[in-house]
């Protein structure tokens, strides 16, 4: 059917035999079956005939005719009145007795075995658009794999393979090296701020799964992830990308970190609608909210969780106890040993609730730090704890967050929001050497609304900052482990770049890299939740326009703001600090060539217009007045 044709003529064909595009009228009843008296005929009981204009009302809502009830936002179309029958002296249709050999007939239990009996698809391992072994779409032949130690015929293989391309040119406030610089003769706090990243990574995700999980969880599922990735970076000035002055300013490294590596048992289900309970343990990933405010990492630990009320209801318990990331690449490093820092968590969903279409979520997380006496040093020299940054003494400290977040619409509005309240106790604050409360907290909400192809977005977040550092309370809200998908998520400036604090701390950074909170930590991977910061505020608009099913254009401006600047004059021993961030504009583009997943080119662009606060903290070389950070991603997927 094309996108010109209507239902009218498929109504007709199916109706009678009559000319294209016409309804015949019914063939006149025997006298036997006419109505009686009073009663309505069948030419009454029909359904009026379509309007002249039909054709013209229906369009080209092509989805709206095959699929009844869906259509594109924003969408529409007038379509001609209901077709109903009612035909009260209608014949059933025959028992299957009256066909000959039904009873001969078996049925197939799975979908696999039909396929290769009608020899429809010709399996080949390098295509996963069709049915493939490797991707778990037929069970493993156990006669090919003898070493296997498993029984049954359920067993399944999934491979991902992804290769992840990055090339980031961008430009950042760099500080001067305390002992010598790039150039002789320098004498500003900070220098050139032209760099370049290039990235290549590698993924290999291989799992062996008991259990068809069309319908149900799988039975017990073993995976194992390994990334490989190598990275170079260039910088202008030294001791950015190493401690010792004597190296030079650009930089080659590689790394291969364990992502995942756990098993997962289902305990049992709980009704015939397969609401279950499963437990899983080893490194797996864990979101705490639904945009990665809090915790987003993948981390050794134990999880269990299930379902209620026919998925209606979802929960978790997990356990984590932190590994140590590599410097470099971000990827776990399993070859050391785990931080003494540990996560207690626990959270429940309810779809539908308050609103139909809204998913509501409770959750409460325990943050446990004894990395007091614990002196870390990352793989380029740095001292990452206990941060270079006060007392410089070592600290433990535990803080409960307690969240509700939202994701969904209501009617159509859609909504994303978190809310948080961290409470505990630093037992040493790095202003005051002495015990301190923790009292902090943090909002952030998305509203967008959809217009047929287009979305458009207003974001806005606030993050409490300290208001008083030589108090006996820490104000300032930090996260554990953020990953934010939010405001444009890695293709902002904010987000994406690092903005080192030169002046009052060393290796410690205003924002880290993939992190939006304003949170003077020596790092986001190997560093501690600093709750001593100055906060951040975020109010923002953007829109997503998707030109084609391959093309999207994504547009984000962002303004931003330090909470209270109370702990950054205390550090670099001004009197005040505006708050004014500034501007951050961004534009992406996301190019999709199959229609799906496994090809995906992004290219974005940002540019950060200081305010007067970030003029006050830096400066650069060049004297340039605005920053930019380029980004040109590509992914493959098999």
């Amino acid at each position: 059917m094309t996108g010109g044709s209507s239902l009218w003529p498929l109504i007709a064909s199916l109706a009678a035999q009559g000319a294209p595009g016409e309804v015949p009228a019914p063939a006149p009843l025997p006298a036997a079956e006419q109505p009686a008296a009073g009663e309505p005929s069948l030419d009454e009981l029909a359904p009026p005939p379509p309007p002249a204009d039909w054709q013209e009302a229906v369009g080209d809502d092509l989805v709206g005719q095959i699929l009844d009830g869906r259509r594109r936002p924003g969408y529409n179309p007038i379509l001609p009145d209901r077709l109903t029958q009612d035909n009260e002296g209608a014949l059933r249709p025959p028992p299957p007795e009256t066909f000959p050999g039904i009873e001969d007939q078996l049925p197939i239990p799975d979908r696999w075995r039909l396929i290769e009996t009608l020899g429809v698809v010709k399996e080949r391992w390098f295509d996963p658009y069709h049915q493939n072994t490797l991707k778990g779409d037929r069970p493993i032949d156990r006669s090919k794999v003898r070493w296997l130690p498993i029984k049954g015929d359920d067993w399944f293989f999934v491979a991902n393979l992804i290769s992840d391309s990055v090339f980031e040119p961008r430009t950042f406030p760099i500080p001067n090296g305390v002992q010598t610089t790039a150039r002789p003769g320098s004498l500003d706090v900070f220098g050139k701020n032209r760099s370049f990243v290039a990235a290549q990574t590698f993924i290999g995700g291989f799992a062996l799964i008991k259990g068809s999980t069309a319908f149900k969880p799988p039975d017990v599922e073993y995976r194992l992830t390994l990334a490989y990735n190598i990275n170079y970076v260039d910088v202008p000035e030294r001791r950015v990308v190493d401690v010792r002055p004597s190296k030079k300013s650009h930089r080659f490294d590689h790394f291969v970190g364990v992502q995942e590596a756990f098993i997962d048992k289902h305990l049992g289900n709980d009704s015939d609608r397969y609401d279950f309970h499963s437990i899983r343990v080893g490194i797996q990933p864990f979101q705490s909210d639904f945009r990665g405010f809090l915790f987003n990492d993948s981390q050794l630990g134990i999880r269990y969780f299930g379902n209620r009320d026919n998925n209606r209801f979802q929960y978790n318990l997990a356990a984590f106890w932190r590994l140590e990331k590599d410097t470099n690449s971000g990827l776990n490093d399993i070859a050391q040993t785990p931080r003494d820092d540990f996560i207690l968590t626990a959270n429940v969903y309810r779809q539908d609730f308050p609103f139909v279409g809204l998913t509501s979520q409770l959750s409460a997380t325990w943050n446990i730090n004894r990395e007091k006496n614990d002196v870390q040093i990352d793989h380029n020299g740095f001292p990452v704890r206990p941060a270079l940054l006060g007392d410089l003494r070592g600290r433990d400290y535990d803080v409960v967050y307690l969240g509700y977040s939202a994701d969904g619409r209501i009617g159509r509005l859609n909504l994303t929001t978190s809310l948080y309240a961290a409470l505990g106790k630093d037992r040493n604050s790095f202003f005051t050497s002495e015990p301190a409360k923790i009292r902090a907290g943090f909002a952030a909400a998305e509203l967008s609304y959809d217009q047929d192809w287009m979305r458009f977005r207003l974001s806005g977040l606030y993050a409490s900052g300290d208001g008083d550092p030589y108090n006996r309370t820490e104000g300032g809200f930090d996260a554990i482990f953020e990953n934010p998908i939010f405001a444009g998520a890695d293709t902002s400036y904010w987000i994406r770049q690092t903005i080192p604090f030169a002046g009052g701390g060393r290796v410690i950074s205003i924002s880290g890299r993939n992190g939006l909170l304003n949170s003077l930590r020596s790092s986001k991977e190997e560093g501690q939740s600093n709750f001593n910061n100055p906060g951040t505020i975020l109010v923002g608009a953007g829109g997503d326009f998707d030109l084609s099913p391959q093309v999207r254009v994504s547009a984000n401006l962002n303004h931003l703001w330090f909470e209270n600047t109370s702990s950054l004059q205390v550090l670099r021993s001004e009197g005040s600090i505006p708050k004014d961030i500034g501007w951050d504009l961004s534009l992406a583009g996301i190019w999709r060539p199959k229609a799906t997943q496994n090809i995906v080119g992004r290219l974005s662009a940002a540019v950060l217009v200081p305010g007067a606060g970030f003029k006050d903290l830096f400066d650069n070389k060049q004297r340039d007045d605005i920053y930019v950070s380029i980004l040109a991603n590509m992914i493959l997927s098999f």
